[in-house]
């Protein structure tokens, strides 16, 4: 049966590709059409160019089309995925620079955190118009998010539709790899289990071969180039028992301990030699930078670059190949509302808990209790996180503003006043995407 997936922000380059190839290896995908689309139309082409290079470099059949429609892409998918970015890096970048002016530190700014809670505001009503899309066009879809900040953009849809939308990130299956490799491992011997929110996620337990690895973890560490890849990840590791998934540079900002002072930055969110910038202007040249660089940086990839046809590491083409591909069962980390799922999580809330993808759909796989001192972290976030939520459903700018009161980060540097005038400054420079509040004046 020939398949049709639809790629909503397609003009995010470097996953189109990835995820585009994936799906190609699939021999139950033979002959599917792959419809990308996109409302930048430079990018869209690009887009377009690379994955035909894909497709004759792989000599795949697979129909490819470009297109500016949204209801043309959808129409009749079986498979959706959703990387799209709301108001481009020039909007971005106020999420960093107005918190920086008060005193807050961000680093990445993309998942939570003030930074993090206003880029879901503006994204969540194009997640739900593009949702309520899907429901006319293609109902029976399997959507999958990677758009950030992806825990309150799955609970916001989750709680708005039926639709069967999962969200997922590369950051678990990436720290596993990332473990296996400083101990030695082959990753065919590696079981672990994982659960907590998005980018606030531990390896409970991590095994080789039957056996807890956790006790080589603490050997590696001890190692200069180990110690220096993850010097932030190391230190909450050394502190709280278990290693969390994503970077250091994401995790400095989710959290009271690191981005308070200069010196603390100096010492942990500066030297690392994996991906950990210091700095917010780091993160902004870095970002900004691209808008100048990535045209010619593609160009010259279709041209000439080189097309690896290996399939990769994330999980969206493994769930569509189970789900309604060969029927091959597939265990991954997937995102949805916790229903007692980890107990000690409020219900509600998104957590990202060991789930299985069959032909009967996604399932939990087992019940998981965090430790104490873990769920009290994570709980936190998580809570925060659906006062967010709550407040895009209520277009409630006072709950924007409760739930920016108690992020870790931020109020470890400001006080309640200075929070609220930060706040109101950043209501007010993305009014033109809260046409749904109804009011952007704070008490």
């Amino acid at each position: 049966m020939k398949r049709k997936f639809a790629f909503i922000g397609a003009g995010s380059l470097d996953f189109t590709r990835g995820l585009v190839r994936d799906i190609l290896t699939f021999d139950a995908f033979d002959g599917c059409e792959i419809y990308l689309m996109d409302i930048n139309e430079k990018r869209l082409e690009y887009a377009y160019d690379g994955v035909m290079r894909i497709v004759e470099k792989g000599g795949y059949n697979a129909t490819v089309k470009a297109t500016t429609d949204r209801e043309e892409a959808l129409k009749d998918a079986d498979g959706v995925l959703i990387t799209i970015l709301q108001g481009g890096v020039e909007v971005w970048r106020h999420d960093i620079e107005i918190p920086k002016k008060y005193g807050v530190d961000t680093c990445v700014g993309d998942t939570r955190g003030p930074s993090g809670i206003f880029r879901f505001l503006r994204t969540a009503p194009v997640m739900l118009d593009i949702i309520r899309d899907v429901e006319k066009l293609c109902p029976n879809a399997i959507v999958l998010n990677y758009t950030n900040p992806m825990a309150m953009l799955v609970s916001f849809l989750q709680t708005q539709t039926k639709v069967n939308v999962t969200g997922l990130c590369h950051s678990v299956q990436g720290t596993a790899e990332m473990l296996a490799e400083w101990i030695g491992a082959d990753m065919k011997d590696v079981e672990y289990t994982c659960a907590g929110i998005n980018h606030q996620a531990f390896h409970l337990e991590f095994k080789v071969k039957g056996e807890d690895a956790y006790p080589q973890i603490w050997e590696a560490i001890k190692r200069d180039e180990i110690l220096n890849e993850e010097q932030l990840r190391i230190e909450m590791f050394k502190h709280l028992g278990y290693f969390i998934t994503e970077s250091s540079g994401h995790n400095s900002e989710y959290v009271a301990w690191f981005r308070k002072r200069p010196d603390l930055i100096e010492k942990y969110c500066t030297y690392g030699t994996g991906w950990n910038p210091g700095h917010y202007a780091y993160i902004l040249d870095e970002y900004l930078g691209r808008e100048h660089t990535w045209e010619q940086e593609y160009k010259d990839w279709v041209a000439t670059g080189e097309i690896e046809l290996e399939r990769g590491n994330e999980y969206a083409s493994h769930i569509f190949n189970a789900l309604f591909g060969d029927g091959t069962p597939y265990f991954f980390n997937g995102n949805i509302r916790n229903q007692n799922y980890i107990t000690n999580i409020d219900n509600g809330a998104c957590v990202e808990v060991p789930v299985v993808a069959t032909t009967r759909g996604i399932h939990t796989v087992q019940q998981i209790t965090l430790p104490d001192h873990l769920s009290i972290m994570v709980n936190n976030s998580a809570k925060i996180e659906e006062l967010a939520v709550k407040a895009a459903i209520e277009g409630d700018a006072e709950k924007v503003f409760q739930a920016i009161l108690f992020d870790p980060l931020t109020s470890a540097v400001l006080s309640m006043q200075e929070i609220k005038d930060m706040v109101q400054e950043m209501l007010y420079k993305n009014k033109e995407y809260l046409q749904h509040f109804k009011t952007l004046e704070l008490k």
